[in-house]
C-alpha cells in the first residue's frame, strides 16, 4: 500500500513545487514518509504521512482517500488536513485568515488530536522546519518573503507547535518526544534572534 500511496500523491499533486523553489512537491510527502519509517511508524500512520497533503491541495476529497486507502487512514489525514479544505468550497477557505487557520491547527494539536495524528503532523512540521532551516541559511531574510505570513507570524506558530507538541509528548512519549525535540531545537535556532 505505500507504494501505491506515493504514486497516488505523485499523480495528485502533478506540477506542483515546494513554495517558492523547483523543487516537486512529492519531496515533502517522502520526506515526511521517511521520517515516519525511522520512527517505526504503522504501515496506517506512514500513508497517512504520504498522503497528508492531498485532500488540502488537490482535487482529491476526504471521501476518496476513504475509499481507497480506508477509513482509518482517512481518519488520520483528516486530522492533518485544515477543516476547512475538507469542504472543497473554495469560498469559505478563502474567508479565513492564515492565522485563524493556524490557531485551529494549534488548538487541535493541543487538545483533540489522537498519537497517530501527531505523528503524521509533527513528521509534517519537523520536514518543513528542516526545508526553512536550509533555505535560510542560504537565501537569509529574503527567505521569509515567499511565505503568506511574514517572520513574525512564523515564529508565532511554530513556537506554538513545539510548544504543544512537547506538551503531548509527554503524555504519549516516543517516538512523538524525539520528533518533538528536534522540531524544538530547529524553531530555537530559526528564531533565537527574533524578537
Amino acid at each position: 500500500m505505500i507504494f501505491e500511496a506515493i504514486l497516488f500523491a505523485a499523480d495528485a499533486h502533478s506540477g506542483q513545487y515546494r513554495k517558492g523553489t523547483n523543487i516537486p512537491y512529492i519531496s515533502h510527502l517522502i520526506n515526511v514518509m521517511k521520517i515516519l519509517c525511522q520512527n517505526n511508524c504503522t504501515e496506517e500512520v506512514i500513508l497517512a504521512g504520504i498522503l497528508h497533503d492531498v485532500v488540502e491541495d488537490t482535487p482529491v476529497t476526504i471521501e476518496d482517500v476513504e475509499a481507497i486507502f480506508g477509513r482509518k487512514v482517512a481518519f488520520l489525514v483528516r486530522g492533518a488536513t485544515e477543516v476547512q479544505k475538507l469542504v472543497k468550497i473554495r469560498k469559505v477557505s478563502d474567508e479565513v485568515s492564515w492565522k485563524e487557520r493556524k490557531q485551529h491547527t494549534l488548538d487541535f494539536l493541543t487538545k483533540d488530536a489522537t498519537h497517530d495524528q501527531l505523528l503524521v503532523s509533527s513528521a509534517d512540521k519537523l520536514d518543513n522546519l528542516r526545508a526553512i532551516r536550509e533555505d535560510e541559511g542560504t537565501m537569509g531574510e529574503e527567505l521569509w518573503k515567499r511565505f503568506n505570513a511574514g517572520k513574525e507570524d512564523q515564529k508565532w506558530y511554530y513556537t506554538a507547535i513545539a510548544e504543544a507538541l512537547a506538551k503531548r509528548a509527554t503524555e504519549t512519549g516516543e517516538p512523538l518526544k524525539g520528533i518533538s525535540n528536534e522540531i524544538s531545537g530547529i524553531v530555537s535556532s530559526l528564531f533565537k534572534n527574533h524578537t
